[in-house]
């Protein structure tokens, strides 16, 4: 999955934070094509913040950001609305519009990015909620769903437009195990079958064991990246205190 593959994503030399605070310094890394890619770190290390300048909601103090060939600091105009177009994003809490559909939350984004006829919008929308398991659900509210099917039906939202990367925000926070699980599963499926980039931001140390092919991990202290790798590298042959408490789950003092 993506081990031989170019990079897709080449963050090179980034350094991110609000007004003068810093939050990360000097970050480099890349992230290669159709693998399952995970940013790890404690609370507060930054984790989601990188991801917001990945996606181009935030602009770093310094250093590129090459997302599939165009650098989504400096693109404007139509060169930044097609590279949008290439991503998708499901944040933390799905940030589903609450007063529509399933169908009419995915229709929204195709109403953006393309000049489709409704019908065409709507047998797409159908499509990418079969995709992630709610094919019956496209026209039940938000508010009735349960925490996982909002979870899959932000999934359906973000691949509306057949993205080539697909950014995660702690998919799993607030699931039981179960269906944690499932959604691992799904992830894991729609790498396989559509040959999607995932970034992944998360904690959650049985999710990173299920989807991830490499991951990096973030320090608070140190403001940058601390250890690469593979899952079961960092756990079993890190020689960095920390990283090895993270993923053996240990307190501090142990």
């Amino acid at each position: 999955m993506g081990s031989d593959a170019p990079p897709i994503i080449q963050v090179s030399d980034v350094t991110v934070g609000y007004d003068h605070h810093i939050v990360l310094k000097d970050v480099t890394f890349e992230v290669r094509a159709g693998e399952v890619f995970c940013i790890l770190g404690g609370s507060g290390c930054g984790k989601s913040t990188l991801l917001k300048h990945m996606i181009g909601l935030h602009r770093p103090m310094a250093g590129s950001i090459l997302v599939d060939g165009t650098d989504i600091v400096t693109a404007e105009g139509e060169e930044r609305r097609a590279l949008l177009g290439r991503i998708g994003v499901a944040y933390q809490n799905g940030a589903l519009f609450g007063s529509m559909s399933l169908i009419e939350n995915i229709c929204m984004v195709l109403e953006e990015f393309t000049s489709l006829p409704r019908q065409a919008m709507q047998a797409i929308a159908r499509m990418k909620m079969k995709v992630v398991g709610l094919q019956d659900a496209g026209d039940r509210m938000p508010s009735e769903l349960s925490g996982g099917m909002r979870k899959r039906a932000a999934i359906a939202r973000a691949l509306a437009l057949d993205p080539k990367i697909l950014f995660l925000d702690e998919p799993s926070a607030g699931l039981d195990p179960i269906t944690a699980a499932q959604l691992d599963e799904l992830i894991v499926e729609l790498s396989q079958t559509l040959r999607i980039t995932f970034v992944i931001v998360t904690h959650e140390l049985a999710s990173i064991f299920a989807v991830a092919d490499r991951v990096i991990m973030l320090d608070k202290e140190r403001q940058t990246i601390i250890a690469r790798g593979s899952p079961e590298e960092l756990r079993d042959r890190s020689d960095d205190p920390w990283v090895r408490q993270f993923f053996h789950r240990q307190s501090s003092s142990a």
